[in-house]
């Protein structure tokens, strides 16, 4: 008999071309859908949360398969491990009501998106973050970086209701509406001691959805803001125009998490 097994993992994404299958590449969903039929000895297909870009991270990425194996479903997580390679990690394993769908079942996502804003880059960190060759937090007088990341809250606070994203939304993807809800911001500093004298800055969103590189874009137009370019308050108007050039630039995607997914 066939159990519904929900798994959660994290994965670097840098050297994957997305979580989903492709024929051009390795793919997150391909390691580990190898390992776990590896594990099992089953064909095993899996369906996970969302689809990732190329170069996407996750610290939570939530996905579903089944099996008619009889290893305990809180046993999935740590076995898994050993066939996965070392840039994902299933961190948990548990049994699932037989219609759950990992992707068609969420209703809030939690992405981050992570800036390094410094003079010089940081080799520890290329690929896992945004490198911004900017003056950062400990290069400015403490009121001049307060004074920016005030801005950037507001900014920020701006995404929130629901909208029509259109401005926000790259090319590429078909979709029958263009509004989304976002329920939260923030952006907020976060010290990496071990990597950089400047601490990194955080843009955090929780949405019931999100178009085709929105948080990519979002996170482009607070650089603008961050250099100037634009005031905090352009960004209602920017989002009225439905206008995608009045938005800033797509971000790359070395410094987007899928934080959370909430069911």
């Amino acid at each position: 008999m066939e159990r519904n097994i929900k798994l959660t993992i994290e994965y670097c994404g840098t050297g994957y071309c997305g979580w989903q299958i492709q024929e051009n590449g390795p793919t997150v969903q391909g390691a580990v859908e190898k390992g776990l039929s590896e594990l099992t000895g089953e064909r095993i297909q899996v369906t996970g949360c969302s689809r990732t870009d190329a170069g996407v991270h996750a610290d939570n990425f939530v996905l579903n398969f089944k099996t008619a194996s009889t290893i305990p479903a809180d046993r999935f997580a740590p076995a898994l491990n050993s066939f996965l390679p070392g840039d994902v990690v299933a961190k948990h394993s548990e049994p699932a009501h037989d219609p759950f769908h990992a992707r068609y079942d969420a209703k809030y996502k939690t992405y981050r998106y992570f800036f390094h804003i410094a003079p010089f880059p940081s080799a520890n960190l290329r690929g896992k973050v945004w490198e911004i060759k900017l003056p950062g937090p400990r290069d400015l007088p403490a009121g001049v970086f307060q004074t920016k990341l005030d801005r950037l809250s507001r900014a920020a606070s701006f995404f929130e209701g629901t909208h029509d994203f259109t401005a926000f939304r790259a090319e590429g993807s078909n979709v029958k509406s263009t509004v989304r809800t976002v329920t939260g911001t923030g952006v907020f500093p976060v010290q990496m001691p071990v990597f950089t004298e400047n601490p990194l800055l955080c843009f955090e969103i929780r949405g019931d959805g999100f178009l085709y590189n929105m948080v990519r874009i979002m996170a482009g137009t607070l650089i603008d803001i961050y250099k100037e370019k634009i005031l905090p308050e352009d960004v209602p108007e920017i989002i009225r125009s439905k206008d995608r050039t009045r938005a800033g630039m797509t971000a790359p995607p070395d410094g987007l998490y899928l934080h959370k997914v909430e069911y």
